[in-house]
């Protein structure tokens, strides 16, 4: 395979180590269904370190054509016949921008996302960093398909001594748990005549045992004291039932002791459950301690109560990355917290709150299609369950979606495929549907 050097500063360079494969490109199709296969778009993307779905966006913003990268089968296609040499100038604006160092112009550099959003270039060789510029077409593409972030070689250090520590942690536990254990065997065999006294001289002339094994060695102390102690049973009434309230819990003690004890009547007990559960009642009545019929809820209230207390999108989804409900779950619980007795005005709101939503979808590690799925399954789910006047605006929370490119056509057309034609969300969505059809045979045609 030819090479080529990386940057059109460095083509004359003999002795330039950065590489990479010349582009090569097919034209499929004709008609208006016509398209151009970047042949070696994988091998490219590998040698510039980056993936190989920025560099065929790229192409299509530059050429306002519609561009596809498919991650199974690694096919990069751009709608339209297009020249090698005209995609390959386009590389080379791309290498400029989004590769090379801006200032050292080495390739070698990483992007980096800021805490505000921006696009930004780490040069391995300079350490210098470069800010990208914004009003770029890729820079939105590239924020919502952030790159993998590689591990830094302190991180793999820490991981590392952390691992030595717990293997020297389970070694130590390990040799205290053959001591106990030969303590314990050694215990066993001595005579069962044994005095307690005589077990007790032992135990102080006994070397003091650890202080992360001082609760199991008492637990072995106490079984084998009650072996020596106990060599007769108290039949009295006032034995029997104090083991009875031992072995029994509080509740079911005092509902057994009520038959021996003539004092207590019925209209006591009675009094005392009331009284008990007044305090209850109290907390019932004023909305506090109420227990949530079902996870989904649970998960409402909790949501609902991390927004009242202030947390930003990107806390809200910490807080909830441990729960242990599904993507679709979380999603769903989120638009009840968000929206709950929503009406009219419905889809102003979701755009005005469309920051929670982004941020629930990428807590999600798959691809754009799987985030995006949940999130049409959450409106549709909400638009049943909500009033009316909700329901008859979900066509334009979804174009409002599609146009912020947080949807694609091909997941809408999916999912409206999938779902039932005669339910009213769909019969409401039906027209978009009808529309954005037609919008798109009409970019084929030109």
């Amino acid at each position: 395979m030819a090479l080529q050097n990386i940057g059109a500063s460095n083509r004359d360079d003999a002795f330039y180590r950065y590489k990479m494969p010349r582009m090569m490109t097919k034209i499929e199709g004709r008609g208006n269904g016509i398209k151009t296969n970047v042949v070696n778009m994988v091998e490219i993307a590998k040698a510039l370190g980056r993936p190989a779905a920025y560099t065929t966006k790229y192409f299509g913003c530059e050429l306002g054509a519609q561009s596809k990268f498919d991650e199974k089968t690694g096919t990069s296609l751009v709608n339209g016949a297009h020249d090698t040499s005209k995609l390959a100038g386009l590389l080379e604006n791309f290498i400029k921008k989004y590769v090379q160092c801006y200032g050292c112009g080495n390739p070698e550099t990483e992007i980096l996302i800021t805490k505000t959003q921006m696009l930004q270039l780490k040069c391995a060789a300079c350490g210098f960093i470069s800010d990208v510029d914004m009003r770029d077409k890729l820079t939105a593409f590239i924020l919502k398909h952030p790159p993998e972030q590689k591990k830094s070689s302190k991180d793999k250090k820490s991981m590392r001594r952390a691992e030595k520590e717990r293997l020297k942690e389970g070694e130590a536990a390990d040799e205290e748990m053959k001591k106990l254990k030969k303590e314990a065997a050694s215990k066993k065999k001595t005579t069962a005549g044994s005095s307690k006294e005589k077990v007790l001289k032992k135990k102080d002339h006994s070397p003091p045992p650890s202080q992360s094994d001082e609760n199991e060695q008492a637990d072995s102390e106490e079984e084998e004291d009650d072996d020596d102690v106990q060599w007769q049973t108290d039949t009295s009434r006032e034995a029997a039932e104090k083991r009875m309230k031992e072995q029994l819990s509080a509740a079911t003690a005092d509902m057994v002791m009520l038959t021996t004890m003539e004092e207590k009547t019925p209209a006591v007990v009675e009094k005392k459950s009331l009284e008990a559960q007044q305090p209850l009642k109290k907390l019932h009545e004023n909305g506090i301690g109420k227990i949530p019929e079902n996870a989904h809820e649970k998960l409402v209230s909790e949501i609902k109560e991390l927004l009242n207390n202030g947390s930003t999108p990107s806390q809200l989804r910490t807080a909830i990355s441990s729960n242990s409900a599904t993507p679709q779950e979380r999603m769903d619980a989120l638009f009840s917290a968000l929206f709950a007795g929503q009406g009219k005005g419905f889809a102003k709101d979701t755009l005005k709150k469309k920051k929670y939503l982004v941020a629930f979808m990428m807590m999600q590690e798959d691809d754009g299609a799987p985030r995006q799925m949940f999130l049409l399954n959450a409106i549709e789910s909400f638009c049943e369950k909500a009033n009316a006047e909700a329901a008859k605006e979900v066509a334009l929370v979804i174009k409002g979606f599609y146009d912020e490119d947080l949807l694609e056509e091909d997941v809408i057309f999916a999912w409206y495929n999938k779902g039932i034609k005669s339910s009213p969300v769909m019969k409401n969505v039906t027209p978009f549907i009808e529309w954005l059809k037609n919008a798109e045979s009409e970019s084929e045609e030109e």
